[in-house]
């Protein structure tokens, strides 16, 4: 460089804006002597990129895991199942495996209630399957809250999810999730008793038929429980209904009940519901000539005549594998806590 540009450098004034990854390091006026400034600039830099170095690997090592957590409603009825989706994103950049350490399991939510006060899993102790994600690969599971947390009262519910990665000792969050649970409007009752030879705790059932009106249509419940002990054994959606039609309701001789419903014009829903709450059989039936109607024999049978089957009966996964143990049994019916 020429003595004539040196001097041209400190006749006008500049500025050196410097960026790195677009951040911005510094801004130099380099109208004082060009090579004082580019020391300056020599030392900033030394400074600075260490700092810079460390800032941009806590924000790859808090990006290492992406938990999200996602709701497919906001409003639940009062017992029924609250089915979380999960997806858990591998960003690490390589293999990694999920697993308990040293008492902490590694998977778990954070649930409070209207209050901001925390709701305690049910179970506690319990340990996790290890769970293997490939790097960038995304695993999704379905997850029933109300089998894991007590979230039946009346109210809203603020749910987060933390995964816990051993190799950096650190946990990962969802977002915060909200649902509020309440109860739909009875619209049919029954009790029976417990048949001899039925594999059933307790003396009695009660069936319980609820009408629940969401913002695009309107739902039938069944629901399944001990009133005499206070157990809820099942409480779910028998479908959409059309809410000027009233459902048709049975009891068998095995003491089962019978449900026939309108889903859509000319469109009816039958189904078959256990004493411990299993759905055992779901089929649909259109209205030809004539319309489909529950009838009840002389020996106890129930059976759906007229219209014609669109679905064939089936056999279907029960709202609950199994009864639920008498150490289950929640503490109180659902109160209205708003």
């Amino acid at each position: 460089m020429t003595r004539g540009m040196c001097n041209s450098l400190n006749r006008y004034p500049v500025t050196l804006d410097l960026r790195f990854r677009g951040l911005r390091i510094r801004r130099f006026n380099v109208a004082k002597p060009f090579a004082s400034r580019i020391s300056s600039l020599s030392n900033a830099t030394r400074c600075i990129l260490p700092a810079v170095c460390v800032f941009l690997f806590a924000i790859e090592a808090e990006a290492q895991i992406q938990v999200d957590l996602k709701f497919k409603r906001l409003q639940y009825i009062a017992y029924e199942p609250v089915m979380a989706t999960l997806a858990i994103t591998n960003l690490a950049g390589r293999d990694i495996e999920l697993h308990d350490a040293e008492g902490q399991a590694w998977f778990g939510f954070e649930v409070t209630g209207s209050e901001g006060q925390p709701i305690a899993p049910t179970a506690t102790g319990s340990t996790q399957t290890p769970l293997k994600i490939e790097a960038g690969q995304k695993v999704t599971q379905r997850i029933d809250l109300a089998a894991l947390y007590p979230v039946h009262d009346f109210g809203t519910y603020h749910v987060r999810a933390h995964i816990y990665f051993v190799d950096l000792g650190k946990f990962f969050y969802s977002a915060s999730r909200v649902f509020e649970v309440t109860d739909a409007r009875p619209i049919w009752q029954q009790t029976v008793g417990i048949p001899d030879g039925v594999a059933a705790p307790g003396d009695a059932r009660t069936y319980s038929l609820l009408s629940n009106r969401f913002p695009d249509h309107t739902s039938l419940y069944v629901r399944v429980q001990d009133r005499d002990t206070g157990i809820v054994y099942a409480t779910y959606s028998l479908g959409r209904t059309i809410a000027f039609e009233q459902p048709q309701a049975e009891i068998d001789r095995a003491n089962q009940l019978h449900v026939l419903h309108c889903a859509a014009p000319r469109a009816w829903t039958y189904s078959r519901v256990g004493l411990n709450g299993e759905l055992l059989g779901h089929s649909s039936f259109m209205e030809t000539k004539t319309r489909p109607r529950l009838v009840r024999s002389a020996n106890g049978e129930v059976a759906v005549r007229g219209g014609i089957i669109e679905a064939p009966a089936a056999q279907t996964k029960p709202a609950r594998e199994t009864a639920p143990k008498l150490s289950d049994r929640p503490p109180e019916m659902p109160r209205d806590n708003r």
